[in-house]
């Protein structure tokens, strides 16, 4: 039998943290490995237990979700911890940063339960859960604030297409929606997906967008 996904849940709100263990819990394949309700005891708990997946709350005391993505899952870590941010949408700026921090995902708090376990096992299986919907409010919000103005460099290597596709991911296009749009087959969009990811050496969809926003692509 395939191991079950080992989650631990992170939120400073009891109901909310042991709702969601009781859900996940109830998963033959999902194992809670641990609750906590502050960032520090995320890290310090991931660190320990090393589960596959971090259910991560945002505003939380003594650390908040945001650094504590970092450490577990920045740039330069060594051994990243996978992470699903779910928050309330108000705090979608946050969020953001939750994004930039290495987040693998997020989900609005009142998502249905159906919703919440699926985004653990996508973010578990190594893809990013990157609502479309949710994407063009949230990030698209903040693209003014977040862009730097130099824009994206000359030597990255993007073809015509790529550049078209990358920008329509950033637009929060599904697969889907961009071979519509392209007229173009979905095997053919996950292809060029996965040669952007490599050419810009990065890690999943979600850090495309960000990297998309941050260099003026979308506006």
């Amino acid at each position: 039998m395939t191991a079950p996904i080992r989650v631990l849940v992170c939120d400073d709100q009891a109901l909310i943290r042991t709702g969601f263990a009781t859900i996940i819990g109830a998963q033959p394949d999902l194992e809670v490995m641990g609750e906590c309700g502050d960032g520090r005891a995320a890290v310090d708990l991931a660190e320990r237990l090393r589960p596959d997946v971090v259910v991560m709350d945002v505003r939380m005391p003594v650390l908040d979700g945001i650094k504590a993505t970092r450490l577990l899952a920045g740039a330069g870590v060594a051994q990243p911890v996978k992470v699903l941010v779910v928050t309330t949408f108000n705090l979608d700026e946050y969020v953001y940063e939750a994004l930039r921090a290495g987040a693998s995902g997020f989900l609005l708090k009142d998502a249905p339960p159906a919703q919440l376990l699926h985004g653990i096992r996508t973010v578990a299986s190594g893809a990013a859960l990157l609502a479309p919907e949710v994407t063009r409010q949230l990030v698209g919000r903040y693209a003014a604030r977040i862009r730097p103005a130099e824009g994206i460099p000359d030597d990255v290597g993007l073809t015509p297409r790529e550049m078209e596709v990358l920008r329509l991911i950033a637009d929060g296009l599904s697969n889907s929606e961009i071979a519509a749009a392209l007229v173009i087959s979905q095997e053919t969009v996950k292809t060029y997906v996965s040669r952007i990811l490599t050419k810009l050496d990065l890690r999943d969809r979600v850090q495309a967008v960000v990297y998309a926003y941050r260099a003026g692509l979308v506006t």
